[in-house]
């Protein structure tokens, strides 16, 4: 069915009204808010770590920084801030609470593109290939820790392992079994790995 000239004319003047309306008020609209992605929310931040600091709608105090040996981060309107031994979402909040002196209901985002901490890190000790502390990541494994520092030496006793962790104010042993895990393939000894874990692989007595 052919259309009058006059209906053209009213198709033509809602599709400009339409226009007109999204440019002034899509164009205003404020997108959703990212969702960081970095290392887990049990993380401690440690010297060494680089921390990516994004402040919810003002680009100019969004900083990359490192952690000083001291312990301390500085960013626009915050210094010396104390972040070592903090997760990312407690320094975070710190950190909110200090801008809030001239930011009205600040958002902080707080991600660690590159965890290297001492307080975070898995340290390994003894019968390994290189023994070293390795960077701590979400979901680490006994198995990635020691593929990572090169695996077993010759005389090793791995079935004598124990992961040595920092608990509830004390110190927690926890055996595993090495030799069935990398020789047997037995996935129960795949423990999961925390930060700040110790993995010691002491020597074969025979």
């Amino acid at each position: 069915m052919a259309i009058s000239l006059d209906n053209r004319r009213l198709i033509l003047c809602a599709s400009a009204l339409t226009a007109l309306f999204l440019c002034a008020f899509g164009a205003n609209a404020a997108p959703a808010a990212p969702t960081p992605q970095g290392a887990s929310s049990n993380y401690i931040i440690g010297p060494g770590d680089t921390l990516q600091v994004f402040v919810w709608r003002n680009p100019d105090l969004s900083v990359t920084v490192p952690v000083r040996p001291d312990g301390r981060i500085s960013t626009p309107l915050v210094q010396n801030m104390v972040a070592v031994g903090k997760t990312p979402a407690q320094l975070a909040h710190d950190m909110e609470a200090v801008l809030g002196k001239y930011l009205r209901a600040p958002t902080v985002n707080i991600i660690v593109t590159q965890p290297l901490g001492a307080l975070s890190a898995v340290k390994v000790v003894g019968q390994v290939v290189h023994p070293e502390a390795v960077p701590y990541h979400e979901g680490m494994t006994v198995l990635d820790v020691v593929l990572q520092v090169g695996g077993l030496t010759e005389y090793a006793a791995g079935n004598r392992a124990k992961i040595i962790r920092k608990e509830n104010g004390g110190t927690r042993v926890i055996h595993v079994e090495l030799e069935r895990l990398m020789n047997k393939g037995d996935m129960r000894q795949n423990l999961p790995i925390k930060p700040g874990d110790v993995l010691v692989v002491p020597e074969s007595l025979f």
